[in-house]
């Protein structure tokens, strides 16, 4: 059976990211269920609980925690309950390195974030999108990767 929405996490401390980014999901035309958590550790404490829905989408600021986010990442990928998860890494800056490091340790999309409203808007619509196709049509996620 195929669900006729996705669930997405949104893992951001600055509240007007959070804002942004809700405003933009719940504006497309594929239904989304959004859960934003404002620290890393709420966000894994949520998603390390016997009963929580796994979902098929995780944005998360590369910025967010002073531990390092590709750690966590690490630790959602080390773990079979995520494999279905795609994980959406985005910033407003990053290096190389840092993007090299985000993708062998298991994001499938990077996102540099736009400073207008505008581009993120078609950024996040277009990994959306993909990520709907991906989800709907049974290919396998894990050759799913994306730079925007």
């Amino acid at each position: 059976m195929i669900k006729e929405y996705l669930n997405v996490i949104l893992t951001d401390g600055d509240e007007g990211n959070v804002i942004l980014f809700k405003n933009i999901l719940q504006n497309l035309r594929i239904q989304v269920k959004i859960k934003s958590f404002y620290s890393i550790k709420d966000m894994m404490d949520h998603l390390n609980a016997k009963d929580a829905i796994i979902p098929e989408i995780l944005f998360l600021n590369f910025n967010i925690s002073q531990k390092n986010c590709i750690s966590y990442l690490s630790e959602l990928k080390a773990n079979n309950k995520f494999d279905h998860m795609t994980a959406i890494i985005y910033s407003d800056h990053l290096s190389s390195e840092d993007e090299e490091e985000i993708f062998v340790n298991g994001a499938n999309v990077l996102m540099k974030k736009p400073d207008n409203y505008k581009d993120l808007k078609k950024n996040v619509t277009e990994i959306m999108t993909v990520a709907w196709q991906y989800h709907t049509s049974g290919l396998n996620k894990n050759n799913f990767i994306m730079k925007v």
